[in-house]
């Protein structure tokens, strides 16, 4: 992607915890973005010396980061229109099937299954899919309304409803406006199948209280007593949920798992072996100190010795239109702290810098002004189609926007790029493309894999306690 895209980094990498507090014992697992870091590194040197016109000085921005920066972001509900479609919909990557009724040439009708991929070339998904749930919904309805309200043919298939059969001037109108009015609506009708279908298992499963009771764990608003309260009382919460709920505490009190200390609450969960692994290992993914502590162990803390045990701080910086959307990705603070130049440089090495320091304070030292100010790449490019504005009050949605997409260019500042190893999760995907528009930099983002709920699950079921040898780890 560099080489190709004639970019030459800074390369930050996330720094082994040996490196900021000696009396740690660093795991191997720590040690992995730090070879990365190297080995994408080793490849640039070659880069510059072997292929034309590569630059010979920064020209944008790259942060290699683990999954231990953010255990919680692949296991809370994420309650925009794309990650409720992969979470609660059991789809096969973006593929979609669906049920539709269909009249036989005998007159009868059959269910027939058909499959729809949920991707770019679909306006409406373009403009909903970063969307909280409840305004995808809003926003259906609206656009459903505005289409039978503006289109000819909607409108005389609903007048004909009620009034019997078309005039052959009614039939002429309908044939005009034909040629738009079957791919139309079959989108706008996916798409209000699709988010009433998630508004149904939401519903079904009670998942407002449960990502009420998620948010307000990672925020500090509930701990112990609240979860034994709800496990209690919720009786007919499913497994995966409770194994979720489960998963996020044991990422913010991992020392509460340590003996019987919890007992109570494995009891209460009715947890299986499988899923215990599962709450155990998200104890030891970000744990790398041999010390008892009641931290939780990601590199960014807040505030630790409060009285609410916090481990995200709110942001008051954005108007919170919808409920429950209090949450977000620690890669989202990262992003912006790398944006203005704010890593703490212990944690956040450069391999650029001639000499890193390693061990010291971790105050934040700004980068190079000459490389911040201004922050322009040493070429103009489009804005990224994803991070496009997408509203379109017409009856369909945003071919208007597809149709002059092309035109659309402007001067943007220097690339950021990140790359997750160990996974990368759609709520992290959601924040890139906010990032984009607001820091005017086209935020890309990169991953061993993307993982949905379920998959990150099924990873942490099978993870073992024990460490990868380095030897093992192909570069």
């Amino acid at each position: 992607m560099l080489s190709t895209s004639q970019e030459y980094p800074y390369v930050r990498y996330r720094a082994a915890k040996s490196s900021l507090d000696v009396s740690t014992v660093t795991t191997l697992h720590d040690l992995v973005p730090t070879k990365l870091a190297a080995a994408v590194w080793n490849c640039l040197a070659k880069y510059k010396c072997t292929i034309p016109d590569f630059p010979q000085r920064e020209t944008c921005e790259l942060l290699i980061v683990d999954r231990t920066i953010d255990q919680i972001a692949p296991i809370i509900h994420e309650w925009t229109y794309d990650a409720m479609c992969h979470d609660l919909l059991n789809m096969d990557g973006n593929k979609y099937i669906y049920e539709v009724q269909v009249e036989t040439k005998d007159g009868k009708t059959e269910t027939e299954k058909k499959e729809v991929l949920l991707e770019d070339h679909d306006p409406i998904w373009l403009e909903l899919r970063h969307a909280h749930i409840a305004y995808a919904s809003e926003r259906l309805h609206e656009k459903m309304t505005n289409f039978i309200t503006r289109n000819k043919a909607a409108q005389i298939h609903h007048s004909s409803r009620d009034h019997g059969e078309l005039s052959t001037r009614d039939l002429q109108k309908v044939v005009q406006a034909l040629p738009n009015y079957g791919e139309q609506i079959d989108k706008l009708s996916l798409h209000v199948e699709i988010a009433g279908k998630i508004n149904n298992v939401i519903k079904e499963l009670g998942l407002r209280e449960i990502g009420q009771l998620e948010q307000d764990l990672v925020f500090g608003d509930a701990r112990t007593k609240e979860l034994i309260n709800f496990l209690q009382t919720k009786q007919d919460v499913t497994p995966e949920n409770k194994l979720r709920l489960l998963m996020i505490y044991a990422a913010i009190y991992p020392e509460k798992f340590e003996g019987d200390k919890c007992s109570k609450l494995i009891q209460l969960a009715r947890l299986s072996a499988d899923d215990m692994n599962a709450v155990n290992s998200m104890r030891y993914l970000g744990r790398s100190d041999t010390k008892k502590t009641s931290r939780g162990f990601f590199s960014l803390k807040f505030d630790v010795h409060r009285k609410k045990h916090a481990v995200r701080k709110e942001r008051n910086d954005e108007e919170k239109t919808w409920q429950l959307s209090r949450f977000y990705p620690m890669i989202e603070e990262l992003i912006e702290k790398l944006g203005k130049g704010e890593l703490p440089k212990d944690e956040y090495p450069c391999m650029n810098d001639p000499s890193p320091t390693f061990l010291g304070t971790s105050q934040s030292v700004p980068v190079r002004t000459a490389h911040f100010q201004p922050a322009h790449s040493m070429r103009s490019r489009r804005t990224a189609t994803w991070a496009r504005p997408r509203n379109s009050d017409d009856g369909y949605s945003s071919d208007s926007i597809l149709r002059h997409a092309s035109s659309d260019c402007k001067r943007m500042g220097q690339r950021i790029f990140i790359f997750v190893i160990g996974g990368m999760t759609r709520s992290e995907l959601h924040v890139v493309h906010k990032l984009t528009s607001k820091l005017n930099r086209e935020v890309i983002l990169g991953a061993s894999s993307l993982d949905d709920p379920p998959k990150f699950i099924t990873k942490m079921k099978m993870m073992s306690a024990q460490e990868l040898s380095l030897d093992d780890l192909q570069l």
